[in-house]
């Protein structure tokens, strides 16, 4: 048994102090007592939370998902360590079929074998998108919304990012929220009209992916996605908070209208916690300088940013309180 003293422990809404954190793998307790433990571990008055949880990542330190390999998810694993987050969702691009059964067969086999963060299933983002809202997906390999495509691997896929105004999405939206409703479906690399958003809601569209980048603008005119997402309580919906993606100025607003509905992701690729220079993501090259990765065409590619950097970056530009801010990196 281990302990943590002299932590300022965020915790259910609340900031602790003068309470120290007692584990072994898991938490064993918060206690204002210090029981005889093998190991005690100052922290100096730095912030103690539960470890952070990204549901949208590519990849880190070099090695991507679509690598589909045991190493590859090794590496982003153990990397994301560093970052302070413990479980995340490893995230597919749209490419081939094949590349794309791949790299979920490697996951299904793996999931439980790598040795940092913990893997709690599939991000599958693509390829069931609209051509024009690709972003840095390669439209090339778009496929129209089947199930064929993830059947073998349905128990590993948690979240789908679809479009669901594109031809056989309202037929597979239906289909997994009857048969598998325990996969969150959400919208994004969507053109999808206000109305049609709306509508992608009663069949079960749950969540939006990178809310405002890769998706129909916020209009006086025409809410699109943004506006219909923004304006549902029950949506929850992501952001990169890398300061490029959305401006700063955007962290207060969104959060007044979503409260605990909003989530801070990183979308990060191969280059996370590395040193600028050329990458790629999937199958495109990739420029990375000052914390930006781009394709040639100047198209923002995924991101650099850490998931604890977010937090910092949200904590600076907003007034949000820091144990509400936590809420959005670990539940």
């Amino acid at each position: 048994m281990k302990a943590i003293i002299n932590a300022k422990i965020i915790t259910d809404g609340k900031i602790l102090n003068g309470y120290n954190l007692i584990f072994n793998q898991r938490i064993i307790d918060i206690t204002q007592d210090l029981p005889i433990c093998e190991e005690i571990i100052d922290a100096k008055g730095a912030y103690l939370s539960a470890g952070f949880i990204d549901i949208h990542i590519h990849g880190s330190s070099g090695a991507d998902i679509m690598d589909g390999t045991y190493e590859a998810l090794d590496t982003i694993s153990k990397s994301l360590l560093q970052t302070g987050t413990t479980s995340f969702l490893a995230t597919t691009m749209t490419m081939s079929s094949d590349d794309i059964k791949k790299a979920l067969s490697n996951i299904q086999k793996n999931i439980d074998s790598v040795d940092g963060a913990n893997i709690l299933g599939v991000h599958l983002e693509g390829p069931f998108i609209n051509p024009t809202k690709y972003g840095a997906q390669n439209p090339k390999y778009i496929q129209k919304p089947n199930f064929e495509l993830i059947k073998d691997y349905i128990d590993i896929v948690k979240l789908i990012t679809l479009a669901p105004e594109v031809d056989g999405a309202k037929e597979l939206i239906e289909f997994l929220q009857k048969e598998y409703p325990n996969i969150i479906l959400s919208i994004g690399h969507s053109d999808a009209s206000y109305s049609q958003s709306l509508e992608s809601f009663s069949w079960g569209v749950s969540h939006a992916t990178h809310l405002f980048n890769a998706m129909s603008p916020l209009h006086h005119r025409e809410p699109g996605i943004v506006g219909a997402v923004l304006g549902d309580s029950s949506i929850s919906c992501e952001i990169i908070a890398d300061n490029i993606h959305i401006h700063p100025s955007f962290y207060n607003l969104i959060y007044r209208l979503k409260q605990e509905q909003l989530l801070l992701i990183t979308d990060a690729m191969r280059a996370g916690c590395m040193k600028s220079g050329e990458y790629s993501l999937g199958g495109q090259k990739v420029i990375v300088k000052k914390a930006e990765a781009r394709l040639s065409d100047r198209t923002l590619a995924g991101s650099v940013l850490r998931l604890n950097e977010a937090l910092r970056n949200v904590y600076k530009y907003s007034d949000i309180e820091l144990p509400e801010l936590i809420k959005m990196v670990t539940e």
